[in-house]
């Protein structure tokens, strides 16, 4: 959902309430550590093999893109880990580890008896590479494909892209225009193609300064300006705004 990216910049979602504790329960730091877990022993890292049966991809895209794919509804009843449990145990399901069925005998086990003990596991193989993906990471830092379309000081347009899983750009920047504050240095990929919504190869990356009475006209504070982040595959030349 194109929305579902950025939300502070929307109208009409008071009362905010943030949350400052990291874990609210402590099952939530447990799905945090199930999801390093799985980004760590994903294939496409260099990293020695393990005795984990884990065999496919888990990026933080796949997080992200299980949550956008929520009903709106259910996406702003649910707190932030909830959304993580729901989109792990929806990819778990759909790539064959486990079956929904099982799932839900699982729950009722432990719903039945909240002091039943959490099943143990790992071996020191896996920990060591869970370990030395904290450590190590994955980078999305590419030297230069291509240069840069824009220089600073350009005026730029936000195009509006499809979306279908997942984006990485804010729905009120949607065909807004704005100027090319700075162009950074190489390129940049995102953690998995985002289909027609532009992100795949690296590209460049430009930060864009935004008049706030442009974005919310009447309604913006004077003195300030936005600035986003944004790849080179939602901008235009502000020539081409009649075409977006």
């Amino acid at each position: 959902m194109k929305l579902q990216h950025t939300l502070g910049g929307l109208e009409g979602l008071d009362p905010v309430q943030p949350e400052f504790r990291v874990f609210v329960e402590p099952w939530e730091e447990r799905i945090f550590g199930i999801h390093t877990a799985m980004m760590a022993l994903s294939p496409q890292l260099n990293l020695p093999q393990t005795s984990s049966t884990f065999s496919t991809v888990w990026t933080w895209a796949d997080l992200r893109k299980g949550a956008e794919a929520m009903n709106p509804f259910d996406y702003f009843k649910y707190r932030y880990y909830e959304k993580w449990l729901g989109g792990i145990s929806g990819y778990f399901v759909a790539n064959g580890y486990i079956t929904q069925a099982e799932i839900d005998a699982r729950t009722d086990e432990y719903l039945a008896d909240p002091a039943k003990p959490l099943p143990s596991g790992g071996t020191p193989d896996v920990d060591d590479r869970i370990h030395t993906y904290l450590m190590d990471g994955d980078s999305p830092w590419h030297q230069w494909a291509d240069k840069p379309r824009f220089a600073v000081g350009d005026i730029v347009l936000v195009g509006d892209p499809p979306t279908v899983e997942h984006t990485r750009l804010p729905g009120y920047l949607r065909n807004k225009v704005g100027v090319v504050e700075t162009v950074y240095d190489d390129a940049f990929s995102y953690l998995c193609s985002t289909g027609p919504d532009g992100i795949g190869p690296a590209m460049p990356v430009y930060c864009v300064k935004f008049d706030p009475q442009h974005l919310w006209p009447g309604n913006a504070e004077p003195g300030f300006s936005i600035y986003a982040d944004l790849f080179d595959a939602y901008l235009r030349p502000v020539v081409d705004r009649a075409a977006a």
